[in-house]
């Protein structure tokens, strides 16, 4: 007589508070510098295509995780046809998160665009109840509420309205709410850990935006642009696109030891310095009473 054994899944390990503080601090600072620098490049240099600089910084992670994957530094799945299962409908979310986030950069003024990024919250809360079947006590909730209160207040005031940067917005919480609680479902895949998600997402995207900038003559005033023979310029270039390799690493590295609201909410936490400093740095901030006090209040 033969027993066949049943082997039960080990839970998801618990994570130490400090990991947990330190992964969401990490994310903080990194997003916090990627938005100063990326504003600077598109804003104050006047640079053409922010599809391009999408380009760049999926370019940096490619080349790091490949490099670091040669060395056997880090180990993720090598490259099969299960690979595009695994990881969909990640790439959509991801670089429609990239390609709006730039966009919007560009166009609003930094306190506005930190204010309008509050939307994500209440889709990345109402994404995991759908998604992940989390459920959030009441606290979070009324606390999610007010930031959205403060946030509607302000952008009825602005005083710079732009019907196109609102749509960029919008549609960058959407993608960002979508891609923080699918990075946290696909973390759950041994294969492809969050190296594997980092690497095979900014592969399968990076071709069909270098098109998108072809089409749309983005490449040609890239070619054409001025400050490629500017130092300042060029430094501030290659630091982008290493940011936006380092902020993908913190954001995956975040949503592995947090929730994906943790990492949507401490987004916004960082956002309070954005919109300080982005009074003062960038030019393109229209004051209004209305509008001052919507930014306090979230």
């Amino acid at each position: 007589m033969s027993v066949t054994s049943v082997q039960i899944p080990a839970p998801e390990p618990e994570h130490s508070g400090l990991s947990k503080f330190l992964s969401a601090a990490f994310y903080a600072l990194c997003s916090f510098l990627i938005i100063i620098v990326n504003k600077t490049i598109l804003t104050n240099y006047r640079f053409p295509s922010y599809m391009f600089l999408g380009v760049g910084q999926m370019a940096t992670t490619i080349i790091v995780l490949y490099a670091a994957k040669m060395k056997q530094t880090i180990h993720f799945q090598d490259f099969d046809r299960s690979i595009l299962y695994k990881i969909f409908p990640l790439p959509l979310f991801y670089v429609g998160n990239h390609i709006t986030g730039l966009a919007s950069t560009k166009k609003l003024s930094l306190p506005m665009f930190t204010v309008l990024r509050k939307f994500t919250i209440i889709l990345t809360m109402i994404m995991e109840s759908k998604i992940l079947r989390k459920t959030f006590p009441s606290q979070v909730v009324y606390s999610v509420c007010a930031i959205l209160l403060g946030a509607l207040l302000a952008a009825s005031s602005d005083l710079a309205f732009d019907l196109e940067a609102y749509t960029f917005i919008l549609l960058n919480d959407l993608f960002t709410a979508a891609s923080g609680v699918y990075t946290k479902k696909k973390l759950g895949s041994e294969e492809l850990g969050k190296y594997g998600l980092m690497f095979y997402n900014a592969c399968i995207v990076i071709l069909p935006t270098l098109m998108a900038s072809s089409y749309t003559d983005d490449l040609q005033k890239v070619i054409a642009f001025e400050h490629w023979v500017t130092f300042t310029f060029i430094l501030y270039f290659l630091l982008s696109c290493v940011m936006g390799f380092i902020l993908m690493y913190s954001i995956v590295l975040c949503s592995h030891y947090n929730s994906a609201l943790t990492t949507t909410v401490v987004g916004a936490v960082k956002n309070v310095a954005v919109a300080y400093i982005g009074m003062f740095v960038g030019g393109d901030y229209v004051f209004s009473w209305l509008n001052f006090v919507g930014l306090n209040i979230w």
